[in-house]
């Protein structure tokens, strides 16, 4: 049976943006677009245009930007919508506006209050409207393993005699299982007269922790197209991973009898980007990037694994774009080596980047005995967004002890000068917190806070992250430093500098006055 090729379309800006807590800015979604787009994904949803200014913004610049991949807006089944997906699309190099409505009877008797006929109606017209625009239109029918097959295909045929180029078949709330949602592709393939007239897609949630199996089982029974996310993240349980879709095509191609046309080798990193963007940490025994996934505890393992890598793990780490050697440089390793070793980790850097990358490199180095891959992936990525700084953090300091109050003073400094205060707390973060927040007079709430390791060993390097709100917005900060007091109170600070871009780039009226 010869290979088929399953397209992937990468929604992590889009539904992986509606993890609860996650909030990128336009320079993230473009790193992480750009990243996509070096995988060699075949479609990026860049985001909903109609959601908000920002997300038409975000989804403009990565339409005008980002050359190879179909760029991606979603719509609902309306004119406002399918407009506003146009615009922020119109100047991609290859454009799809995606639209959808709901299909199943629950949907439409509790969300959209409608009849079968008019959602028919509304399909039909929106698919229409939107081919006015674009030859590549997705259709989805929202919660289709839910509906009604033989109401599913029904609008699933309209939709491609309106002009629909993808079918999208949705586990929207993950509530399906591999055999039922095989079963279910394989009914619309046998049912709808034109579907060879249209690719069928799937996208599914992992509410019961099959979102994997179901694409796979989807795939088996004639999907050419998966969407999925990095990390699997999304909104409740997530979406399914790319990474582990894309690997298990790449494993077993002697099962699946598919491929898809992706870089594996980037893969480990865009993990580690998009982890890092939207500080939503990966599980040390996730699937494929893992910080256990090539991990071997047991003696035996070991013993098989000096033997023949094989015995244990049916993927190199190789494959994934992980290198087996992490110690790297020292204290007194030159710019010429630095750069030979970021090349052999797979980075292209401009020089000035490379630079700028360095010169953290060497101070870091001061502080620490060895260097690690990790550690210097985090220096890539720390304010990779390259957003405005309107607090910096110039000077900490605390004391604390067992028999005593938490007291930490600290030096801000913005347009306005610099700010000194002072804070007791309980315990040093909570007091350094408290001073920075009086020093910048910012009233935000702290939704969550973490700390970790980046490697090992007593002078490892620390990597904080915190997610703020303030009037509804929520941003996440993240900050690094050998001192984890350090790392905590950078990434406050650096929490505040989102929240307060996101401020004036949607056009809210923040008062800074007196900072």
């Amino acid at each position: 049976m010869e290979q088929r090729t399953i397209k992937i379309f990468d929604t992590t800006l889009r539904d992986g943006e509606q993890t609860p807590g996650v909030c990128l800015d336009t320079a993230e979604k473009m790193e992480i677009a750009q990243t996509l787009a070096k995988m060699k994904v075949d479609i990026i949803e860049a985001g909903f245009p109609i959601a908000s200014p920002g997300d038409f913004a975000a989804v403009s610049e990565v339409a005008a930007k980002v050359k190879g991949p179909t760029i991606a807006g979603l719509a609902r089944a309306n004119i406002a919508d399918i407009d506003a997906a146009y615009k922020a699309l119109k100047s991609a190099e290859a454009a799809r506006i995606h639209t959808f409505i709901a299909t199943s009877d629950l949907h439409l008797e509790y969300k959209l209050k409608m009849t079968r006929a008019a959602v028919l109606e509304a399909a039909e017209a929106a698919v229409r409207y939107a081919r006015k625009y674009v030859e590549d239109v997705e259709f989805s029918a929202e919660d289709a393993s839910r509906s009604d097959r033989d109401y599913l295909c029904q609008i699933i045929e309209c939709a491609i005699r309106a002009g629909a180029t993808t079918i999208n078949i949705p586990d929207t709330v993950g509530y399906t299982t591999p055999e039922e949602f095989g079963g279910l592709i394989r009914y619309v393939r046998q049912h709808v007269p034109n579907i060879d007239k249209a690719a069928i897609s799937v996208h599914c949630h992992n509410d019961l922790g099959m979102a994997v199996a179901n694409s796979l089982a989807a795939i088996q029974n004639g999907a050419n197209q998966v969407e999925c996310t990095i990390n699997g993240l999304g909104e409740r349980a997530g979406n399914a991973a790319m990474e582990e879709i894309v690997m298990a095509l790449h494993t077993r191609p002697d099962y699946y009898k598919a491929t898809a046309a992706i870089d594996c080798k980037q893969i480990y990193k865009a993990s580690r980007l998009v982890s890092i963007l939207t500080g939503v940490a990966v599980q040390p025994n996730k699937a494929i990037v893992g910080e256990n996934a090539f991990a071997h505890e047991s003696g035996i393992h070991q013993h098989g694994m000096l033997n023949n890598p094989l015995t244990y793990e049916i993927m190199r780490p190789e494959n994934i774009g992980l290198n087996r050697n992490a110690l790297v440089l020292g204290k007194h390793s030159g710019k010429h080596a630095f750069e030979d070793r970021l090349k052999d980790m797979g980075y292209e850097l401009s020089s000035d980047k490379v630079s700028e990358v360095f010169t953290k490199f060497k101070a870091l180095a001061d502080r620490k005995k060895m260097v690690f891959d990790r550690d210097i992936e985090a220096l890539i990525t720390e304010k990779a967004n390259n957003q405005t700084e309107w607090y910096r953090l110039v000077f900490h300091q605390v004391m604390s002890g067992s028999n005593t109050s938490a007291t930490s003073s600290v030096e801000i400094e913005s347009n306005q000068g610099i700010v000194k205060q002072a804070a007791c707390g309980d315990g040093p973060i909570d007091a350094t917190f408290k001073a920075i927040e009086a020093a910048t007079e910012m009233n935000t709430t702290l939704k969550d806070y973490q700390i970790k390791a980046v490697t090992s060993g007593e002078d490892a390097l620390g990597e904080a992250t915190v997610w703020l709100e303030k009037e509804g917005r929520v941003a996440s900060g993240r900050g690094l430093s050998t001192d984890i007091l350090e790392a905590s109170a950078k990434a406050y600070v650096n929490a505040l500098n989102k929240i307060l871009t996101m401020g004036s780039r949607s056009g809210t009226n923040i008062d800074t006055e007196g900072n």
